[in-house]
């Protein structure tokens, strides 16, 4: 009796310190995962979950949205009220470079720590900004722009280049007829901050 005592004191012993041991290589493992984890990854997995969420953008402004699409170098957003209902249906497509921060539950912070399945959106995400705005300028869809200056622009995309676009301005609610055009602008894509179409134009 003594001596099984004493092996099964050695095993319990043995089966503890293997267990630390997991316990401390898996925690550095996860760790190390982390450490390789970017935003873009966070981004895919509050999408694919439609989180709702805060937006900081570089203009200074916070957008209460939903999350649903994830490209190359963007996000697509559905507008929120403050109090998280949804408002008039439009589209927010928003340069990944024009977010300065994001909030929301302590849930879906953890939660974005996971890689999703994939869903078929390796191709959505390869799609850039300048081929979202092409589709739209392709489609006559008037948009609104919002600016790194503070300045929210009307009209029609005529066309989209690698790095610009090409804006026929009017008012909202306006077809680009000629009559309709106020002028013309050029808009580098560095300085968007918010690209707003009617409805639900998601890719």
């Amino acid at each position: 009796m003594h001596w099984d005592r004493l092996f099964e004191d050695l095993e319990g012993q043995l089966s503890s310190e293997w267990e630390a041991e997991r316990a401390v290589l898996d925690a550095e493992s996860e760790r190390l995962r982390i450490a390789r984890l970017d935003l873009r990854s966070r981004l895919r997995a509050l999408c694919t979950a439609e989180a709702t969420a805060t937006i900081d953008l570089t203009d200074g402004r916070r957008l209460p949205v939903s999350m649903h699409r994830l490209g190359a170098d963007w996000i697509a957003v559905s507008s929120r009220s403050a109090t998280g209902a949804q408002v008039a249906a439009s589209a927010l497509f928003i340069p990944l470079h024009a977010i300065a921060g994001l909030t929301t539950d302590h849930g879906m912070i953890l939660a974005s720590l996971e890689e999703p399945a994939d869903t078929g959106r390796a191709l959505r995400e390869r799609m850039t900004l300048g081929f979202v705005l092409r589709d739209l300028a392709r489609r006559r869809i008037p948009v609104r722009l919002s600016t790194h200056s503070g300045e929210d622009i009307y009209g029609t995309i005529d066309r989209a280049a690698a790095d610009h676009l090409d804006l026929a301005m009017h008012d909202p609610g306006e077809a680009r007829l000629a009559a309709a055009v106020r002028g013309h602008r050029i808009v580098p894509f560095a300085s968007l901050v918010e690209v707003r179409t009617p409805g639900s134009q998601l890719p």
